[in-house]
């Protein structure tokens, strides 16, 4: 799945703006789905356009810039329908984390504490959103989507914390630290 499809998903909801858009799949229920920058948004919308798949129509604002309104077309719901029969690429997980605890024997032990709980605020963060989103009625197809990435982010914690110390241990201790010796 890629950004033009992810696009035509959102709109397959109902019209939105490129900014609605955007904030959606950067920041919102989206955003756990495919990987879609800013500016990669934009330039997808642009061709879904010329491609008939979308059309857009501007609506002047009292007191700010107009904004360009896009909505699905049935030539674009067609594809979006016929998109979800292509086999699905591999789930990606990117963690900066991940790549620091790789790294931890190389770091000051109040380092690798002050990340490892960084890391559990952030995924608490994140299964608190998800928590919130799933106090609205929902169909269950969205509800067991929720479920999914609630168990996820749940394990993810419980893995960094049952974990913590083992990588604590590898990380350098304060007294061996030449600045901590001088």
């Amino acid at each position: 799945m890629n950004v033009r499809t992810l696009c035509l998903a959102i709109l397959h909801d109902g019209e939105s703006t490129g900014y609605q858009i955007r904030k959606l799949s950067t920041e919102g229920e989206y955003s756990y789905f495919v990987d879609a920058s800013y500016g990669s948004i934009y330039p997808a919308l642009a061709r879904l356009e010329n491609d008939g798949m979308v059309t857009s129509r501007v609506e002047q604002q009292e007191g700010r810039p107009a904004k360009k309104v896009y909505s699905i077309t049935p030539k674009g719901r067609e594809e979006f329908h016929e998109s979800l029969f292509n086999e699905l690429d591999r789930d990606v997980y990117r963690s900066e984390f991940l790549l620091f605890a790789r790294f931890a024997p190389l770091l000051p032990v109040e380092l690798v504490e002050k990340r490892i709980n960084e890391q559990i605020d952030k995924l608490s963060r994140e299964l608190e959103q998800i928590r919130e989103l799933e106090k609205h009625a929902m169909p269950p197809h969205e509800k067991w989507v929720l479920d999914y990435g609630t168990s996820c982010l749940s394990h993810s914690i419980e893995q960094i914390r049952q974990g913590r110390k083992k990588l604590l241990d590898v990380a350098i201790p304060s007294t061996d630290r030449p600045e901590a010796a001088e």
